[in-house]
């Protein structure tokens, strides 16, 4: 371990959140998407070692609904004393206040601690669905009954990169919503559904243990937790370009000094090399130095807001 992490790291368990002795009271970490998606593997991974670094117990509480904005809206209007984190996404934190015409919060004024990572996007299709490839899948889609495709709600991140892959390929589909990806994740792999857009940390396990197969990986080149999976240029579908983003929020008025040591326990779980570690065999990206932080969440959040509104308006994708 670097000296530097070593120093700034008992500075922060040595640090209470407030003056009193907080580590008797439970960090919240509410996750907007229920348990087994790529949002919640990913926040319960940090959480365990920003609970140590910061020697109080962080709890993970899953709030889903409404792609995310649930759970989005209970952070935001929490107490800002540093006791409830918000780990949001793309859809949740970037999309819905394009989508949802009625939303209780703006993520561009909550008090942003970090980002997570970046988490590459796999189309995937149930086994036993007479669709080897991307072709296949196109042409079933096409024929009268379709193929039905599942997410983690209107305005998540799955919607949206199905919502992707359907304007620029052309290709119909018949979307089915969910509380979130574990959900939606759990009906491929039982046959309930046809497929699904999935986040890597929710994907690549399923694939590796051959209970679903990944027709293509949203992007431009493979992913090393499943080679074999195509890209979308290699697939027929080179337009198809799109990577989640999960990261964590306080609310507004959150004191800075309260932001700062929980933005540096994430960072200093970040600079663990196991931890990336375990982030990449879950197909995802850690955040890099230059990533990481208050400042770099906000300029990310606001530019993400910003390129989703167009998006969702020459989509139509609205919701009450």
């Amino acid at each position: 371990m670097k000296p530097w992490i070593m120093v700034l790291a008992a500075m922060l368990a040595a640090a209470p959140v407030r003056a009193q002795d907080s580590a008797a009271r439970p960090i919240s970490m509410i996750v907007v998407f229920a348990p087994g998606g790529a949002t919640d593997v990913l926040a319960r991974i940090v959480a365990d070692h920003m609970a140590r670094t910061l020697n109080q117990r962080i709890v993970v509480e899953n709030v889903s609904g409404a792609g995310g904005t649930i759970g989005g809206a209970r952070g935001a209007q929490a107490a800002p004393d540093g006791y409830t984190l918000t780990v949001g996404s793309l859809g949740s934190h970037s999309a819905a206040p394009s989508i949802y015409r009625s939303i209780a919060y703006d993520p561009r004024a909550l008090a942003p601690v970090g980002l997570i990572g970046g988490t590459p996007l796999y189309l995937v299709v149930r086994n036993g669905l007479a669709a080897a490839n991307f072709a296949e899948f196109a042409a079933l889609a096409r024929a009268p009954n379709g193929v039905s495709n599942g997410h983690a709600g209107v305005g998540s991140t799955n919607h949206l990169a199905c919502e992707l892959l359907r304007h620029v390929t052309g290709v119909p589909l018949n979307f089915i919503p969910y509380r979130g990806e574990g959900p939606a994740m759990n009906d491929v792999v039982a046959g309930q559904i046809d497929s699904a857009c999935l986040l890597a940390p929710a994907a690549i396990p399923q694939i590796q243990a051959g209970t679903m197969r990944g027709l293509l990986i949203a992007g431009t080149t493979r992913g090393a937790q499943a080679p074999n999976v195509p890209t979308a240029a290699e697939a027929g579908a080179p337009e198809f370009i799109f990577q989640g983003w999960n990261a964590i929020f306080a609310p507004r008025g959150t004191p800075e000094p309260v932001v700062r040591r929980l933005a540096d326990a994430l960072n200093l779980a970040l600079e663990d090399a196991a931890l990336r570690a375990r982030i990449e065999a879950l197909g995802s990206i850690p955040a890099a130095p230059d990533q990481r932080g208050p400042a770099a969440l906000q300029r990310l959040v606001e530019a993400e807001v910003a390129r989703w509104a167009v998006v969702i308006r020459a989509a139509g994708v609205t919701q009450e």
